[in-house]
Parts: structure tokens; sequence; C-alpha cells
């Protein structure tokens, strides 16, 4: 909204710096930081007057874990709230408006309403069940059909949308990807790291930590491919006016270390599935429409692990009636060997990051 002030430079000529995608990001981290750590108190008071409070699953289903999480019964959830109003406030604030801005607010705004409902399912039965899988598998379908109505009927994304890009290659590994692939494919991607997001956010800090730096990396990758001289030097699909969406990634930084605030151990608020949801929904699209999808795995490469580490859980013992891990998702498994929560937090936090640059290096290996 505000780089429209741009257009007014002949009467105040600082405007002009409104053009600038750089210095809107900046302006979009700040505002979303601003807007979540000042709206952070009332939020969580709301919450709590609310009484939607942590439904935690006991020690008949979970053993010592639920000794481990004792302190953390009271504490309100749905906290994806805060984060989804300083993102999209902030976004509408700094960024033009355009497709790819329309998608990504849509789908994440989507998947946070299906979060919200599963969370207060959660809270007002006091039962770890929510909506069902079924419920979740259409909901999530109907996102992913919209969002590419959108982007295969506009004139500025309808051929680029059907483009596949693969890390390592110098061009598209398929020009035109049929309508049944693309959907299955950006289905995939939506609900492979929603639900990743989703198995992570299980100790204070952890998933918003890691999504900052998913974050970060998709910040770059969305202003490179939206500049025809970056993404021509690198050897990337250059989508024009996807850097709009660096904006995006950068209020989704902003908004993340606010939250963190809250949300670092001991937390004031859990992001639920209200956040996790929609989080991994947004990174997904976006990595999704700057023609870096299938990069995801490495730059979230922790979210990968923890999904990894349910998936070997449940094999095994459905196979050998034995478990590979103490617990699922694996940051509990270290919870288990005796490792402070702080501790598996902060490794892990340190593992994102590398998994980050690991992820921004692929744009130069081609």
């Amino acid at each position: 909204m505000l780089s429209y002030l741009a257009q007014y430079e002949e009467y105040f000529g600082p405007f002009r710096l409104l053009r600038f995608i750089t210095l809107r990001t900046l302006f979009a981290s700040g505002s979303s930081l601003m807007i979540g750590y000042l709206l952070g108190p009332w939020v969580i008071a709301k919450l709590r007057s609310f009484s939607f409070q942590q439904s935690l699953r006991d020690k008949s289903e979970v053993g010592r874990l639920a000794e481990l999480h004792e302190g953390k019964k009271n504490t309100p959830t749905m906290g994806g709230l805060l984060i989804c109003l300083s993102v999209t406030s902030s976004s509408l604030l700094w960024a033009q408006w355009n497709v790819w801005v329309l998608t990504a607010l849509l789908v994440y705004v989507s998947l946070t309403a299906l979060g919200f409902m599963d969370d207060f399912l959660k809270v007002s039965k006091r039962n770890s069940k929510g909506v069902s899988s079924k419920f979740k598998l259409v909901w999530q379908s109907i996102t992913t059909v919209v969002a590419l109505l959108i982007l295969l009927n506009h004139p500025e994304s309808a051929e680029l949308t059907r483009e596949l890009w693969l890390p390592f290659f110098k061009g598209a590994v398929i020009e035109k990807m049929p309508y049944w692939f693309l959907f299955i494919f950006l289905f995939f991607v939506l609900v492979g790291s929603s639900n990743a997001i989703n198995l992570t956010d299980g100790v204070d800090g952890l998933a918003i930590g890691c999504t900052i730096s998913a974050a970060l990396v998709y910040a770059v990758m969305a202003y490179a491919a939206g500049n025809a001289i970056i993404s021509d030097y690198l050897l990337i699909s250059n989508v024009p006016g996807v850097g709009e969406l660096t904006i995006i990634c950068g209020s989704l930084v902003g908004a993340g270390l606010a939250f963190l605030w809250y949300n670092t151990h001991p937390a004031e608020v859990f992001m639920g599935d209200t956040g996790s949801l929609a989080l991994g929904g947004l990174i997904g699209i976006v990595a999704f429409m700057v023609h870096q999808p299938v990069t995801l795995v490495i730059v979230g490469g922790i979210f990968v692990m923890e999904a990894m580490s349910v998936i070997l859980q449940v094999a095994s013992f459905k196979m050998t009636g034995k478990r590979i891990f103490r617990m699922a998702p694996i940051h509990h498994h270290f919870e288990l060997k005796g490792w402070a929560e702080s501790k598996v937090v902060v490794r892990f936090w340190i593992l994102s990051l590398i998994f980050a640059i690991a992820g921004l290096g692929t744009l130069k290996l081609r």
C-alpha cells in the first residue's frame, strides 16, 4: 500500500525510496516485529480469558514426557493468530499488490483458519484430536485448487506456474507440467511443509526459530528470482513480480522474532496448529512460486528430520514391533535422553541455520 507513495516523489523526494524492495522489506520486518511485540500481551491475555489452554497428552499416552511438560499445562495456545495478524498487516502495508502476493496471503489465511478450527475443537473438547484428518485433507485440497486457479488464470503467472525447476539444473526440467501433475505436486508441497512444521512444534521456540531461518532463505530466493540481472547471473528462473514475496518473507521474519519473544522457554503462548499449519503452507507456496519447491527439502532440513523420524518410527513399529527412537518426533527423543529443553531447541536452531546456508548454496551450484 505505502509503496504507491513512490508515484508522488515529485512532491516529496524521499518517496522514491519506496520503489526499492530491499528497503520495503526492512520496513515490513520492522513493522511486523513491532505489531507482534506490542499486541503480544493483549493477545495472550485474551487467549487466557477465553481459557484457550493447550490440551496436553497424559502419562498413559506419552509416559515420562508428560512429567517433563507438566509446567506447560495452563499455557494458552492459538498464538498463530498473532503471527498471522502481524504478517498480513505488514505485508499489505509494504508490498505491491500482485498475483503472487494475493496467492501467498490467500493460502496463509486459509490454512490459519483450518488450524484455528483444529485448535478450537481441541481446547473446547479438552482433547488432542481436533478436526479429522479427512477434513484437513479436503480443506488443503480446496486451498490448493483455488491457489492454482488464481495462478493459471492470470497472464503474469499462467505460463510460469507450469514450469518445474530443480536444484543444480540451469533450466526448467519440465516447461509445461500437466494440470493433474501440477495439482498433485503443489498439494504435496503444501501438505508436506504444513505437516512437517506442525510436527516440529513440540517444544518452546523450536518451530518458530527454524521457520525464521527458512523465511530468511526464501526472502533471498524471492528477491533473486524477481530480479532479471541476478537470476540471469545465477542461472535460475526469472519470475517478474515475484520479488514482492520478499516483503512477505521479511514480514514473517519480523513476526517470528516477535512471537519468539513470548514463545521462548518457558513459553507464555503456543502457536498451535493455527500457526504451524499456516506457516508451513506459506513457506511452501512461496517456495513453489519462486521455482524453488524441491530446495525446501534442504532449507527445511530440520522439518524433514522431524517428519522422517515419525515415518520411520511408525514403519519400524508396525513391521518389527520395535521403536527406533525413544519417542517421535525426534526432538522428544533427545528430551527423554536427558537433554534440557533449551539445549534441544538451540542445537536444532544451529542445524536449521546450517541447512539454510546449504539451501542458499544451491543457487550458485548449477
